[in-house]
């Protein structure tokens, strides 16, 4: 069944309701293991939100929402085919991508798995919303290369608060100042670590809608020239926190916490 032959919201389809305690929850053990991504999911999935619904079945809805569905380009394969983006230029996007998963031992197909383990497949419903919460999830790292932001904790911090402007939903915002708030209280840093998340809402409110691209158009073009075309703007307060971060010896291992997920994919 092509994505076009689901229905647009499934019957099945319902919102947990909002469960702060259970949230609350989850993240401790999201901070006592940084590595435990699956905390991510179920985060977002104890105060999911309405409104993210909406703007998602909207944009399903519009000329360019049915383009891409009709094409029903796989992003992980796509993505993860590194030989596809050879004859793109050192400064495209597709190189800089390439680049970035490689530094990071990351694949398309490990955020796939991920988030499976928190759901598997056939306990979704399947409908078109669903397949627009996936392309978040699949697009994850892309929004890292073209943003600007890092692994880091602060990093993935901004960047999800970049991301909720982008694609509203309570459990982002949760994430974002939950872990700015332990990021402040673990390090006692004098740099301005709310002032970057607060940039990240900024950039991400202001720019285009990145998971509304089309993506294989996007990975081969310059990237300067595509930031400049999606309005993405350089995240200075976010490297200014990490030369003080930096000086005060912050920026080893206990900072450098494996992905937050895109908490946009749940």
């Amino acid at each position: 069944m092509s994505v076009l032959d689901r229905p647009l919201v499934h019957p099945d389809r319902k919102l947990t309701g909002f469960q702060p305690i259970k949230a609350w929850r989850h993240f401790r053990k999201l901070v006592a293991d940084k590595e435990d991504t699956e905390q991510v999911f179920h985060i977002i999935e104890a105060l999911k939100g309405r409104r993210s619904n909406q703007r998602a079945i909207e944009f399903l809805q519009t000329e360019t929402g049915q383009h891409l569905m009709r094409r029903g380009n796989d992003l992980p394969a796509m993505l993860d085919n590194h030989a596809r983006w050879a004859d793109c230029g050192p400064n495209s996007v597709a190189q800089h991508y390439i680049h970035f998963m490689t530094r990071e031992g990351l694949s398309a197909a490990g955020l796939v798995e991920e988030s499976n383990k928190f759901k598997p497949p056939h306990e979704r419903p399947q409908d078109q919303l669903e397949w627009y919460f996936e392309r978040l999830r699949d697009t994850h790292d892309l929004f890292h290369v073209l943003s600007g932001y890092g692994r880091d904790a602060l990093g993935e911090g901004c960047l999800l608060g970049f991301s909720y402007e982008q694609n509203p939903s309570p459990g982002v915002l949760f994430i974002c100042y939950a872990g700015n708030r332990e990021l402040r209280k673990q390090t006692r840093t004098k740099a301005p670590v709310l002032e970057a998340l607060r940039e990240g809402r900024r950039h991400g409110k202001a720019a285009a809608r990145l998971a509304h691209q089309e993506v294989e158009a996007l990975m081969r073009e310059d990237i300067d020239e595509a930031r400049a075309r999606l309005n993405i703007q350089e995240p200075l307060i976010y490297r200014e926190c990490l030369k003080i971060l930096e000086s005060e010896g912050h920026m080893a291992e206990d900072l450098m916490g494996q992905e937050m997920v895109q908490a946009q994919a749940a």
